[in-house]
């Protein structure tokens, strides 16, 4: 087995209820790691101690982090995985007339989660990490579908490629204190979402996926994994798609 150096620290896995955020978690306490999993919904125990926080709301937050670090200390891996989708066109047409648009209530519903909440949370764990004299790993999540667009994902899209934006930055400014900071942009991965999907929408994201296959949540929990550990130590700013070699359009 590789040495990850990753046991007995401390890690926050946000969104770790279900699908990817529980992979994850499950996947870092196996590594033998402390990991706090924050969701608005309980998530099991194999993934951690459980805290009810909803990473829009900034106090909730910084009185989670209060939590983590007087039970156990310093952060050392925040995994901003917390998103929801509120999909709708900008601008629905039908027989020449606006028959709907895409609300308010539904952009900033994911505004909150999937950009501020990731806002949120670093600042709120980034001291920790300063004060830990460690270094530590922030890693984000985005998507595929903020490289290529997609359709009636305006909000989502955007806030998926906010935080790479966020990303590059906090990678410049936080580098001088052994913090890295990276994002993951997975493809279409098997989910309670995916799986609601209808069968002919599902074999249409495999016939896009040149590996042949729906993504599996292990696969990204897998990413985040290597990128929070010390294999990845020379790698910071970046964006890890991993979609099973992704092409849209083909």
């Amino acid at each position: 087995m590789i040495e990850t150096g990753l046991k007995n620290k401390v890690v926050i896995v946000t969104g770790a209820a279900a699908g990817i955020g529980r992979a994850t978690a499950e996947r870092f306490v196996a590594e033998g790691c402390k990991v706090a999993t924050w969701d608005v919904n309980e998530a099991p125990e194999s993934a951690g101690v459980f805290q009810k926080v909803n990473v829009a709301d900034a106090d909730a937050v910084e009185a989670a982090v209060t939590v983590v670090v007087e039970r156990w200390g310093p952060v050392s891996v925040l995994v901003n995985n917390a998103g929801i989708v509120r999909d709708a066109q900008l601008v629905k047409y039908k027989d020449g007339e606006v028959v709907a648009r895409m609300t308010d209530d539904k952009w900033d519903a994911v505004i909150g989660v999937n950009l501020k909440g990731v806002f949120n949370c670093t600042r709120a764990v980034v001291p920790s990490m300063i004060a830990g004299a460690a270094g530590g790993a922030i890693l984000n999540a985005s998507s595929v579908a903020c490289l290529n667009g997609n359709f009636g994902q305006t909000n989502y899209v955007a806030t998926k490629a906010g935080v790479i934006g966020m990303t590059k930055t906090w990678a410049r400014e936080l580098g001088r204190f052994g913090i890295r900071v990276n994002a993951v942009a997975p493809g279409f991965v098997k989910t309670e979402i995916i799986n609601a999907m209808p069968e002919k929408v599902i074999q249409s994201m495999v016939a896009h996926t040149p590996m042949g296959r729906i993504g599996d949540t292990r696969d990204i929990a897998e990413a985040y994994l290597w990128l929070a550990s010390d294999a990845a130590a020379w790698i910071s700013g970046t964006v890890l798609s991993v979609d099973g070699g992704l092409v849209i359009g083909t």
